[in-house]
């Protein structure tokens, strides 16, 4: 599971009172620092950023997202031509997406408004020495 993408399931308890949102299988004790992505628009797709050695853990807060992912596999030049996996997650599926280190993501909002809690394994310092960008066209196997 460590070098997988994988899914925590949440889920939602109701009473009177309300309800409360919760993933109880989320293992927190990794994650050092969090923020929170909300795209201007729908139409801005936000990527591709990869990280060699980061983790990373998405939670959609409102809306959803089409997330693109690639496994990179060469960190000094990559292959256009990498699979690219496509998933939509959203505030619906009370849903957890961990992607581990080694991966490219891009991020398009699907819903205006949409958050996205995105929850990291380094400390902020240690972002500039982790960040691999490309142009949005670079994978040729994403689609458009």
């Amino acid at each position: 599971m460590k070098n997988r993408i994988n899914i925590i399931q949440g889920g939602v308890a109701k009473d009177h009172r309300g309800q409360i949102r919760f993933v109880n299988d989320f293992d927190m004790s990794l994650v050092e620092r969090f923020y929170i992505i909300k795209n201007l628009d729908t139409e801005l797709v936000r990527g591709w950023r990869a990280h060699k050695i980061e983790q990373r853990w998405f939670y959609v807060l409102s809306g959803s997202f089409s997330v693109d992912l690639v496994k990179i596999d060469n960190w000094e030049v990559a292959s256009p031509d990498l699979p690219v996996d496509n998933m939509v997650i959203s505030a619906a599926n009370l849903r957890v997406l961990h992607v581990p280190a080694g991966y490219g993501t891009a991020f398009r909002a699907l819903e205006s408004e949409s958050e996205l809690l995105v929850y990291s394994d380094y400390a902020i310092e240690h972002a500039a020495n982790d960040d691999h960008t490309y142009p949005l066209d670079y994978f040729k196997n994403r689609k458009q």
